[in-house]
């Protein structure tokens, strides 16, 4: 009998290493400033391995389920919402963890939030990604989602010049279910509501288009190479969002960390802060005079940038190419720039604003994917002009 052997993917040595070295480096140098921040960017290195092995994306994920009634993506998205909800619970219901507080992602909704929301969710499919989707993305080597990130930096940079105005048109307070009505009734409400929206969107027509789990296909070296199935993307993204909580005291963000970095970027190019009165304040303006490994949510945007690099390395897929059209180019800028406008309006992006936040069972976080959904329609429908395949 003939024997049959798999064609491993070839490993990329010297990138795998490259990331090795950086990690352990940026490792060694957080952990003489900060244990936390080490922590974190342990973190982050795991949520950039998951993201890019499971190729979980936010923004594929809906515009599979808007064209082609998939709901593969959302239902490892509900999973993921799930998981998070019962592990932050009992973190909020205390109010600490570990000796630290512990605290959910709670914001208004507001004219302001639901207009970021929306811009973000018509950015979000012109830029090609999501803000977990183009880190973990470039970390892999996509020369397009370099200038995606480059144009969100500097479009979240905007939103803070702008910020002002906006939030003082009207809106809600935070709510919290949670502190409302008790966690345990909370969670299990949105569980509830999550569940019939499946089964509604499933008696509408959508179905999976692919298994959550390995199916008949699992291999050993897959763990390390990947690909991974979209359910070990969604429970290693739980996982380690309430890593995040119960390291930090706050669940996962993203964009706070691209606000920095554009806002560091402009200050170094002659823009002057103090003529903002966003960067006027005490906590923005000491947050520019420090380093960008001073703050935890960068750390942690920069260990999914390393952690995607070594799992690129790993799955023998890194090879950025230069060549990008005029077209797709174009949508890398219009998109960052609306994503990063967008999410500094809307407390936050489909990390920040709608994963942490319905997993902290803040109003906000629901109120943020029904109008992204919408603004994702319309950026779906701009699409083709750009010349973005499927």
């Amino acid at each position: 009998m003939a024997t049959t052997f798999v064609d491993l993917p070839r490993i990329q040595r010297p990138t795998l290493l490259l990331a090795a070295v950086i990690a352990a480096a940026l490792f060694a140098t957080l952990w003489g400033q900060s244990q936390t921040r080490a922590w974190v960017l342990l973190i982050g290195l795991g949520l950039g391995v998951s993201l890019y092995h499971a190729a979980f994306g936010f923004t594929a994920a809906y515009r599979r389920a808007i064209e082609d009634k998939d709901l593969s993506g959302i239902a490892a998205q509900v999973v993921m919402l799930i998981v998070a909800m019962v592990l932050f619970a009992p973190m909020l219901t205390a109010g600490e963890v570990f000796g630290h507080r512990a605290g959910g992602a709670v914001a208004p909704v507001s004219v302001a939030m639901l207009t970021g929301a929306f811009v973000f969710g018509i950015g979000m499919q012109l830029g090609g990604a999501c803000a977990s989707g183009t880190l973990f993305t470039v970390g892999g080597g996509n020369s397009r989602m370099m200038v995606t990130l480059v144009f969100f930096c500097l479009g979240s940079w905007w939103g803070t010049l702008d910020l002002a105005w906006w939030r003082a048109l009207p809106g809600l307070p935070p709510i919290a279910l949670g502190k409302e009505i008790g966690y345990g009734p909370a969670v299990a409400l949105q569980a509830g509501l999550l569940i019939l929206v499946l089964a509604g969107l499933y008696r509408l027509g959508a179905r999976m288009h692919k298994p959550l789990g390995w199916g008949g296909s699992f291999a050993w070296h897959k763990l390390l190479q990947g690909p991974w199935p979209l359910l070990w993307g969604a429970l290693g993204l739980a996982l380690l969002n309430a890593a995040m909580l119960m390291v930090t005291g706050q669940p996962w963000g993203v964009t706070w960390g691209f606000t920095l970095w554009g806002a560091k970027a402009m200050a170094a190019l002659g823009w002057e802060p103090s003529t903002s009165a966003y960067w006027s304040q005490g906590w923005t303006s000491g947050a520019l005079d420090r380093s960008i490994l001073s703050s935890s949510v960068s750390v942690s945007n920069i260990g999914i940038l390393i952690g995607a690099l070594a799992a690129g390395s790993l799955a023998g897929k890194i090879g950025p190419t230069l060549r990008i059209g005029w077209r797709p180019l174009a949508a890398a800028v219009i998109g960052g720039l609306m994503m990063g406008y967008g999410a500094r309006l809307a407390y936050g992006c489909n990390i920040g604003a709608f994963f942490s936040g319905v997993a902290s069972t803040s109003l906000h976080g629901w109120a943020w994917i029904v109008m992204a959904l919408l603004g994702s329609v319309i950026g779906i429908r701009l699409r083709p002009w750009f010349r973005l395949g499927t």
